[in-house]
């Protein structure tokens, strides 16, 4: 039994196409002005400022702007859901989007800028992160990266105090981050814990953050596929700006929209000075150009028409509320079988958690049992995905941990 998979699965355990995605690909096809020809190095224009807007909001104050030209006034006056989906200045901020090969590719190309363009030498990531972090970190250019405390193992919750003394100038921290340092944060479903901030505690962070004159890069790899609500799910990156930060944010579309094959996702940049932009334009044009060339069309495309067409985007609300909440029912059914079973231990951290993923807190050792005598298959850590568990067995797997924990105790 594989709870491994990092992608979607419907309750029979199959991949899901969500039916707004065929709506969107029949109109596509049927669109006889669409051709085959190259995108522009930074992509599609069009689906980069939806995604931005989708992300920041559309009353974000790096979006909205008072004073408007005519062409600007055009677009706000125009039909789309979406409709300020324009690449505006206000208070000395703007967004600029690029379109990238999913979050991964966002992630390469926005380290990439910060470290070979922007200078910037100092990486901190959580302790634990996504596997795939720190590769990206070395060939990006970054040798000195370093990690904040995260994960409490023992009591299976964030360890709020210590990832701020890791990011403060503390005496008792045995590193604290230097100015200037580089904190990936992931904006919602931290992977692999689950465990996020409150938003009082992102409000600490970022205090702290602005204190030390440290530089926000946001992972934002589940919005709207973490709880279901769009707005929930962004609002540490969207706090963030409304501080005044200057923020990086790497966006994936594979979890929200099911399009794993398509890589689509987009690295959005908020900017304090508006005289950077096209300097910063000049240098990711030439990332991207060395990196693939340019990014392909057809995901973009249907990203951008379901964002901006109000009918698709109230449908692909839907789907992704149907995702998120079947998510939370094998949660609960884990939770809710593990404690009738009276397994060893407390199991409230498989609801607190959220997203895809869940830190079981379970042993190496006894997850090669599981594995070995039960075929349940996870990696060493103990992290599940909640997408490969359904009704048909969700009593095999609790009895199957239940068991386990009571042969092999977790001393540790």
């Amino acid at each position: 039994m594989d709870v491994v998979c990092p992608a979607y699965r419907q309750i029979d355990g199959k991949p899901w196409v969500l039916p707004v995605v065929r709506m969107a690909e029949k109109q596509i096809a049927n669109d006889d002005a669409l051709n085959h020809e190259y995108l522009s190095i930074l992509g599609m224009e069009d689906f980069t400022k939806a995604a931005s807007t989708l992300l920041l909001g559309r009353n974000s104050p790096a979006i909205v702007e008072k004073r408007v030209t005519k062409t600007q006034l055009d677009d706000i006056l125009s039909p789309s859901f979406l409709v300020q989906c324009v690449v505006l200045t206000c208070m000395g901020a703007q967004v600029l989007g690029v379109q990238a090969l999913s979050g991964t590719g966002a992630l390469r190309i926005g380290l990439e800028f910060l470290n070979k363009i922007a200078n910037f030498k100092v990486i901190y990531i959580s302790a634990p992160t996504w596997g795939n972090h720190i590769l990206l970190f070395k060939h990006s250019g970054f040798t000195d990266h370093r990690t904040y405390r995260y994960w409490d193992y023992k009591s299976r919750k964030l360890d709020f105090e210590g990832m701020l003394q890791d990011l403060q100038a503390d005496p008792c921290a045995v590193q604290d981050a230097p100015e200037d340092s580089v904190i990936l944060m992931h904006a919602c479903a931290h992977n692999p814990t689950g465990m996020d901030p409150t938003e009082d505690q992102w409000k600490q962070i970022a205090q702290v953050m602005k204190e030390r004159k440290l530089m926000p890069f946001f992972d934002c790899a589940y919005q709207g596929f973490a709880t279901g609500d769009l707005v929930k799910d962004s609002w540490a990156v969207r706090y963030f700006v409304e501080e005044g930060f200057e923020v990086i944010c790497s966006q994936s579309f594979a979890k929200n929209f099911g399009l794993y094959n398509e890589r689509i996702g987009n690295l959005t940049m908020v900017f304090r000075d508006t005289n950077t932009i096209p300097a910063a334009k000049s240098q990711l044009t030439l990332l991207v150009r060395g990196n693939y060339s340019n990014p392909p069309a057809h995901g973009a495309r249907i990203v951008h028409l379901v964002l901006t067409t109000p009918e698709l985007f109230s449908k692909w609300k839907e789907h992704i509320v149907e995702m998120s909440e079947r998510i939370k029912e094998m949660r609960q059914g884990l939770r809710s079988r593990l404690e009738k079973l009276e397994a060893p231990g407390t199991w409230d951290h498989i609801t607190t958690q959220i997203g895809m993923f869940s830190y079981t807190g379970l042993s190496q050792e006894q997850v090669k049992h599981l594995v070995d005598h039960y075929h349940i298959y996870l990696p060493k850590d103990g992290r599940i995905s909640l997408c490969g568990l359904n009704h048909k067995n969700l009593d095999y797997v609790a009895d199957a941990f239940a068991s386990t924990i009571r042969l092999l105790p977790n001393t540790g």
